[in-house]
């Protein structure tokens, strides 16, 4: 919503004036104003990423020279840490570990990158650690994916569609509750400070 009220004020050439003059906008206008479907709008823009795009960009992207240059800067950047090597990079599971392992061994083994002990003297038992932990999340994403419902793109728009809609409603009535408890006390104070002003 943030980003769509400063895209309608940035886009229209009066709203953008007044805000690089004043530093306001007018939440009332016209241009903040209009009810818009905000996900259809912006699918205009930006073009829907499916499974198949996410698979296909895996597919391309394992073993290329731009995940051996991911996975060498990741080894660097927390100095040899593996659960930090995998946390940070695209595309993987516990299943890919091996794999890259032996990219970063080849690595060191060439001098491409140092020898860090965190990653030569790792212990078996976080090892496995590791790996009992990635298969408890995959699990537990799955299960989370069932509980939902969530069996394709269209089940996901509408969960999405729906907790928005939620989102208003709550905050409609956030804001009813606080114009009843305060806007009534505001108008009187205001009538108060221009009648000291007349005398």
């Amino acid at each position: 919503q943030l980003l769509s009220k400063a895209y309608a004020v940035l886009s229209d050439a009066e709203q953008r004036a007044v805000y690089d003059e004043q530093g306001t906008v007018d939440e009332e206008g016209e241009v903040l104003g209009g009810e818009r479907d905000w996900l259809e709008y912006w699918r205009l823009l930006f073009k829907k990423i499916t499974t198949k795009d996410i698979e296909d960009f895996e597919k391309n992207y394992k073993n290329s020279e731009e995940e051996l240059a991911d996975i060498k800067a990741a080894y660097v950047d927390s100095e040899g840490d593996m659960d930090r090597i995998m946390d940070s990079l695209l595309c993987v599971d516990y299943t890919d570990e091996p794999r890259i392992r032996e990219v970063i061994e080849k690595a060191i083994e060439s001098g491409e990158v140092p020898s860090y002990k965190a990653f030569v003297k790792e212990s078996k038992q976080k090892k496995m650690a590791r790996k009992r932990r990635a298969e408890r999340e995959a699990k537990e994403a799955e299960a989370t994916k069932e509980e939902l419902g969530l069996g394709d793109e269209d089940d996901l728009k509408a969960l999405i569609q729906s907790r928005n809609q939620d989102r208003k409603k709550k905050m409609d009535d956030f804001l009813a509750q606080m114009e009843a408890k305060y806007g009534n006390s505001a108008k009187k104070g205001a009538k108060k400070t221009a009648g000291k002003k007349g005398k």
